[in-house]
Protein backbone atom coordinates (compact mmCIF):
# COMPACT_ATOMS: atom_id res chain seq x y z
CA UNK A 1 0.00 0.00 0.00
CA UNK A 2 2.86 2.43 0.79
CA UNK A 3 4.39 1.68 -2.59
CA UNK A 4 1.30 3.03 -4.33
CA UNK A 5 0.55 5.91 -1.94
CA UNK A 6 4.03 7.52 -2.05
CA UNK A 7 4.24 8.06 -5.87
CA UNK A 8 0.65 9.34 -5.99
CA UNK A 9 1.41 11.82 -3.22
CA UNK A 10 4.59 13.08 -4.94
CA UNK A 11 2.80 13.49 -8.30
CA UNK A 12 -0.08 15.31 -6.60
CA UNK A 13 2.28 17.77 -4.87
CA UNK A 14 4.21 18.50 -8.05
CA UNK A 15 0.97 19.13 -9.98
CA UNK A 16 -0.27 21.39 -7.22
CA UNK A 17 2.92 23.46 -7.30
CA UNK A 18 2.86 23.67 -11.09
CA UNK A 19 -0.80 24.73 -11.11
CA UNK A 20 -0.08 27.62 -8.74
CA UNK A 21 2.56 29.15 -10.99
CA UNK A 22 1.34 31.33 -13.88
CA UNK A 23 2.88 29.05 -16.47
CA UNK A 24 4.62 25.72 -16.44
CA UNK A 25 7.82 27.19 -17.88
CA UNK A 26 10.47 28.44 -15.48
CA UNK A 27 10.75 32.24 -15.39
CA UNK A 28 13.96 34.10 -16.07
CA UNK A 29 15.08 35.78 -12.88
CA UNK A 30 16.17 39.37 -13.22
CA UNK A 31 18.53 40.94 -10.74
CA UNK A 32 16.61 42.68 -7.98
CA UNK A 33 17.29 46.39 -7.73
CA UNK A 34 19.21 47.89 -4.83
CA UNK A 35 16.02 49.35 -3.37
CA UNK A 36 14.39 45.91 -3.15
CA UNK A 37 17.30 44.14 -1.52
CA UNK A 38 18.39 46.92 0.81
CA UNK A 39 15.93 46.10 3.58
CA UNK A 40 15.79 42.32 3.07
CA UNK A 41 18.30 39.86 4.50
CA UNK A 42 19.86 37.33 2.13
CA UNK A 43 22.25 34.43 2.39
CA UNK A 44 25.13 36.76 1.51
CA UNK A 45 24.10 39.34 4.08
CA UNK A 46 22.07 37.49 6.73
CA UNK A 47 21.56 40.65 8.80
CA UNK A 48 20.14 43.93 7.66
CA UNK A 49 22.80 45.95 5.85
CA UNK A 50 24.02 49.12 7.50
CA UNK A 51 22.40 52.30 6.27
CA UNK A 52 24.43 54.93 4.53
CA UNK A 53 23.74 58.26 6.24
CA UNK A 54 25.76 60.40 3.84
CA UNK A 55 23.79 63.09 2.04
CA UNK A 56 22.93 62.24 -1.53
CA UNK A 57 25.11 63.98 -4.08
CA UNK A 58 23.38 66.00 -6.74
CA UNK A 59 23.95 64.94 -10.31
CA UNK A 60 24.57 67.21 -13.31
CA UNK A 61 24.61 70.39 -11.22
CA UNK A 62 27.42 72.15 -9.52
CA UNK A 63 26.66 73.56 -6.10
CA UNK A 64 25.90 77.28 -6.16
CA UNK A 65 25.29 77.39 -9.91
CA UNK A 66 22.38 79.56 -11.00
CA UNK A 67 20.47 78.60 -14.12
CA UNK A 68 19.31 81.15 -16.65
CA UNK A 69 15.75 80.00 -16.19
CA UNK A 70 15.84 80.67 -12.44
CA UNK A 71 17.38 84.10 -13.02
CA UNK A 72 14.69 85.00 -15.58
CA UNK A 73 11.93 83.88 -13.21
CA UNK A 74 13.45 86.05 -10.47
CA UNK A 75 13.48 89.12 -12.72
CA UNK A 76 9.88 88.44 -13.78
CA UNK A 77 8.80 88.29 -10.13
CA UNK A 78 10.63 91.55 -9.36
CA UNK A 79 8.93 93.28 -12.31
CA UNK A 80 5.54 92.03 -11.17
CA UNK A 81 6.12 93.31 -7.63
CA UNK A 82 7.25 96.73 -8.91
CA UNK A 83 4.19 96.93 -11.17
CA UNK A 84 1.90 96.10 -8.22
CA UNK A 85 3.57 98.75 -6.03
CA UNK A 86 3.11 101.41 -8.74
CA UNK A 87 -0.55 100.42 -9.03
CA UNK A 88 -1.02 100.69 -5.26
CA UNK A 89 0.63 104.14 -5.19
CA UNK A 90 -1.66 105.32 -7.99
CA UNK A 91 -4.67 104.00 -6.06
CA UNK A 92 -3.59 105.86 -2.91
CA UNK A 93 -3.50 109.17 -4.86
CA UNK A 94 -7.30 109.09 -5.17
CA UNK A 95 -9.06 111.61 -2.91
CA UNK A 96 -10.88 108.78 -1.17
CA UNK A 97 -7.59 107.85 0.52
CA UNK A 98 -5.60 111.11 0.47
CA UNK A 99 -8.24 113.74 1.41
CA UNK A 100 -9.10 113.74 5.17
CA UNK A 101 -12.57 115.19 4.55
CA UNK A 102 -13.72 111.85 3.11
CA UNK A 103 -13.45 110.08 6.52
CA UNK A 104 -13.00 106.70 4.81
CA UNK A 105 -16.02 107.12 2.53
CA UNK A 106 -15.92 106.65 -1.23
CA UNK A 107 -17.55 110.07 -1.71
CA UNK A 108 -17.39 112.99 0.73
CA UNK A 109 -20.29 112.87 3.19
CA UNK A 110 -23.05 115.46 2.96
CA UNK A 111 -22.85 118.41 5.34
CA UNK A 112 -26.22 118.67 7.05
CA UNK A 113 -27.42 121.28 9.50
CA UNK A 114 -26.93 120.31 13.17
CA UNK A 115 -30.61 119.40 13.75
CA UNK A 116 -30.65 116.96 10.77
CA UNK A 117 -27.27 115.25 11.33
CA UNK A 118 -27.25 111.45 11.24
CA UNK A 119 -24.87 108.94 12.85
CA UNK A 120 -22.63 107.34 10.22
CA UNK A 121 -21.94 103.58 10.46
CA UNK A 122 -18.77 103.84 8.35
CA UNK A 123 -16.79 106.38 10.31
CA UNK A 124 -18.74 106.65 13.57
CA UNK A 125 -19.25 110.43 13.25
CA UNK A 126 -22.47 112.47 13.00
CA UNK A 127 -22.62 114.36 9.74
Amino acid sequence: MWKIMLPVLLIGCSLDLQAQSSSGLPKKKSKPSAAETQGQPSSLQPYYPTKNYEPEKKKDKKSGEVTYDARDKFYDRMEQIARQERKNEKEMQKPQYSDPSYFGHKRPPKKRPPEKMKFCKVCGIRH
